[in-house]
């Protein structure tokens, strides 16, 4: 550390589970926040060690193999954030901290570093640490299933809201916490889109509200409109090539929709208060909506040089 700087106004915290989580879910959130001057700073609990292998080249790197995809997914993080624009991204407790507890019910849960055995407290003493260095207006995560039920989504769920309650204890918690969602009016769009496709996604599913992640619409609070930061979403999702293919249902719906899937993201509010909004449900179109006390006064002083 080679000096303190004084870090923007704006201050975004993102809690993840795995690498390539952040792309998927809020790329183009964070790509429009880095590239209007706020501090993006992603927090990724796990290093996937696994999941899947999409590069035959690659596959010997698999759990069952040499065990070393983790590694190789820190690389794939890095190129995804730098497509971001994010230069401010760690791990949980520090890189192999903890580790991917794979699909529900599997043995990898019982792992004795699986992150779904991670004692609370100590992990969110971990990300405390980050709160008190950063002091985030805005935090994001996941609902209390984890968006898809993942054991490692409901844990960093977990992890974050109990952070957020001691950051509460010591007057710094975020002023607003914010869920990723995916309301049931897209979704139902994305099913018509879907419907004569070969590799489609909610195969099976006749009714949207079937979905464990659909969202009514009226219990959004935010829709980020960022679709000129479409690409920069696009390239960080190929960054993670190991786990998303080429062949995705992502880009086949993408080529369809085009900006508007990869650059708009929805979030519910699980803490603070909601700001100004529009449209029928009021929903924001900015995560800072409402916040009073963004200004350099409050904002923390930092070491220079954060990766």
């Amino acid at each position: 550390m080679t000096g303190v700087t004084t870090l923007p106004d704006r201050r975004l915290l993102l809690v993840h589970a795995h690498p390539d989580d952040e792309s998927i879910g809020t790329g183009s959130t964070m790509a429009h926040y880095a590239a209007t001057g706020a501090h993006v700073t992603l927090v990724t609990c796990t290093l996937g060690e696994e999941g899947e292998i999409h590069v035959p080249a690659l596959a010997q790197l698999a759990a069952d193999q040499a065990d070393q995809l983790g590694g190789y997914r820190i690389a794939e993080l890095d190129a995804a954030c730098a497509a971001l624009g994010v230069t401010d991204h760690r791990f949980l407790g520090g890189a192999g901290r903890y580790r991917d507890s794979g699909m529900m019910g599997l043995p990898t849960n019982e792992h004795p570093r699986a992150f779904w055995q991670a004692d609370l407290d100590e992990a969110a003493g971990y990300l405390l640490e980050v709160i008190r260095e950063i002091r985030p207006q805005v935090m994001v995560t996941y609902d209390e299933n984890g968006f898809y039920g993942h054991p490692d989504h409901i844990q960093a769920h977990r992890v974050a809201m109990r952070a957020y309650d001691l950051a509460a204890a010591e007057g710094i918690a975020p002023a607003k916490v914010y869920w990723t969602a995916m309301p049931l009016s897209v979704l139902a769009a994305g099913m018509d889109q879907f419907v004569e496709s070969s590799d489609n996604p909610f195969a099976g599913i006749e009714d949207v509200s079937e979905l464990p992640f659909a969202t009514p619409d009226e219990q959004i609070a935010a829709r980020i409109d960022a679709t000129d930061q479409h690409a920069a979403k696009q390239a960080a999702l190929r960054a993670h090539a190991t786990q998303i293919p080429p062949t995705s249902w992502l880009y086949t719906i993408a080529g369809s929709f085009g900006g508007e899937f990869m650059g708009v993201e929805y979030y519910t509010l699980a803490k603070g208060e909601k700001g100004p909004g529009s449209g029928p449900y009021g929903w924001e179109d900015d995560l800072f909506a409402g916040i009073a006390d963004l200004g350099p006064d409050r904002a923390p002083a930092a070491a220079a040089g954060l990766r």
